[in-house]
């Protein structure tokens, strides 16, 4: 016979672990005529083993006490399976979210390399899946949740790209778009497919923090032009925007935007 203070040592748990067991009935130790104490045997032990191990997976305390009750293996069997596909899709989950993660990673190296200078950069292509007239009406699109790779809601921004056309006097168009990136450019795709070769590329920050609120479009805009204009690029009148990373200093957003912007 083992005491409390035994099995809670033996097997990892608190003696409110034990005794919360107790009172839901799914462990009946015996008590000592002689001094009252509770003492487990060897059945105890693998009653609360096997409990720890349901709790493990997250079956809740009522689906335990049922399955106490219940004779048969096949109901066992059918809430394992019903447990383990729950558990490879959040395995699933998992890892697309180590994935974005590892990309944000490699957001933050290029927030560094490329914050403030200008380069020749390709732009990889994108399969345009959708189109937004406004941020705000993002929650009316379907379509979103169909193409954020299943990551909920952590992700969905990674989604969008704000499109901003403009000529020479200026901003003319403003809009979003839902893409997904492509590795390489399938000719296999039905829909559009926005893919440019050279674009001028860069940095840049936005939010409260850096700008105290101020519209930075059209100086971006300008700044580009006259960067292509000043390296005899011919620019093709849109840029491409994407949200890389939101940060905070003091309490204000920091938000650093990636553009591309096409040139002849």
């Amino acid at each position: 016979m083992y005491s409390v203070g035994q099995v809670a040592k033996f097997l990892g748990v608190s003696r409110d672990t034990l005794k919360f067991y107790e009172d839901k009935g799914l462990v009946n130790p015996k008590k000592n005529a002689e001094n009252g104490y509770r003492e487990y045997n060897q059945f105890d032990i693998y009653d609360i083993t096997t409990i720890n191990f349901y709790r493990e997976i997250d079956i809740e305390i009522k689906r335990i006490q049922e399955i106490r009750k219940s004779k048969s293996i096949a109901d066992l069997e059918f809430l394992l399976e019903e447990k383990e596909q729950v558990i490879l899709e959040e395995i699933e989950y998992k890892k697309l979210l180590l994935k974005k993660v590892q990309l944000i990673k490699k957001d933050c190296a290029k927030i560094k390399q490329y914050l403030g200078k200008y380069t020749i950069k390709e732009m990889r292509p994108l399969e345009v899946k959708g189109k937004i007239k406004k941020i705000t009406d993002f929650d009316k699109y379907e379509i979103l949740a169909k193409n954020t790779d299943s990551l909920k809601q952590a992700v969905t921004l990674t989604a969008l790209r704000r499109v901003i056309s403009f000529n020479e006097e200026g901003m003319i168009g403003d809009k979003f778009i839902i893409v997904r990136e492509l590795e390489d450019f399938d000719k296999s795709i039905e829909g559009e497919v926005l893919a440019h070769q050279n674009c001028i590329y860069t940095i840049i920050e936005d939010g409260r923090w850096s700008t105290d609120g101020e519209n930075m479009d059209n100086k971006v805009e300008a700044s580009l032009r006259k960067i292509a204009i000043k390296n005899g690029y011919e620019p093709l009148g849109v840029v491409y925007v994407n949200i890389l990373l939101t940060t905070y200093e003091e309490g204000l957003e920091r938000v650093f935007l990636e553009i591309y912007a096409p040139i002849k």
